[in-house]
């Protein structure tokens, strides 16, 4: 697969954002334009808001959400540990304060930023656990390989261009639900992934199916661990594979770490 291809594992990641403020947790239409919702100006400087979270929906991207809630494009991506070009997915979390291991990126210091005023308590609120690298996050989903096939690509974390792995098939074989969940995207709005689908397992977990030749659900849709969700294709890369990836909290993890031995 290309490497132009693969720099669009930045795009999944800001379509994960638009899809995490996809329950309200990570991309929803994917958007990648910098238009904003009523009309805001980009803010000079940033109102955190403690506490506080927006829920990506359907259409935002992470511009328009800074410009709503009166913060830096930049400060909020910083938030919320988001590299360039910021994809963000609809059901997707995103915090409005800094804190936790996404409060800044190496060598980019935040902007100024005014913490507004919280009325009530002033107990500070919980942030999010860092996403550790090496071990698996525990959970109790019973995860199960998404597709039959040789493994073509491989999960590498400091690689944008590749996180998830590759499932390599033949033309329309089935792919089908790794959990339980609900539909929160399935379209082909997301370049690069062809024909994609979303599944949301609950406030944390996200799963993308990209490549597919033809998508059987509709969003908002449950669907059944092992339900094919999908026919195998190759719709944005050059030979019949699935894309497939697992996000805790919009975050990229291994795939292969949740998944069974086989």
């Amino acid at each position: 697969m290309s490497a132009q291809r693969w720099n669009t594992g930045l795009k999944l990641a800001a379509a994960v954002a638009v899809a995490v403020t996809l329950s309200a947790c990570g991309t929803a239409t994917v958007v990648k334009s910098s238009g904003s919702r009523g009309g805001h100006s980009t803010p000079q400087t940033s109102v955190a808001k403690p506490g506080q979270t927006a829920t990506v929906r359907k259409g935002d991207t992470l511009y328009a959400l800074a410009r709503i809630h009166n913060i830096t494009p930049r400060d909020l991506a910083a938030w919320n540990g988001l590299s360039e070009p910021y994809t963000i997915y609809p059901g997707q979390q995103i915090r409005l304060y800094p804190g936790g291991s996404a409060a800044g990126t190496p060598g980019r210091a935040p902007t100024t930023v005014v913490t507004a005023p919280r009325p009530g308590t002033s107990t500070p609120a919980p942030t999010p656990a860092p996403v550790p690298t090496n071990t698996p996050i525990k959970n109790n989903i019973s995860w199960r390989w998404p597709a039959d096939g040789a493994l073509v690509g491989r999960y590498v974390a400091a690689d944008v261009t590749k996180q998830g792995i590759d499932i390599a098939g033949t033309s329309g074989q089935p792919v089908r639900a790794t959990a339980p969940g609900v539909v929160v995207y399935s379209g082909a709005g997301l370049v690069g992934f062809g024909e994609l689908i979303i599944i949301k397992h609950n406030e944390q977990w996200l799963s993308a199916y990209g490549h597919n030749r033809k998508r059987l659900v509709n969003e908002g849709q449950n669907v059944k661990a092992g339900e094919q969700i999908a026919e195998m294709g190759r719709t944005g890369t050059t030979r019949d594979m699935l894309h497939f990836e697992i996000r805790y909290n919009g975050k990229p993890v291994d795939p292969q770490q949740y998944l069974p031995a086989r």
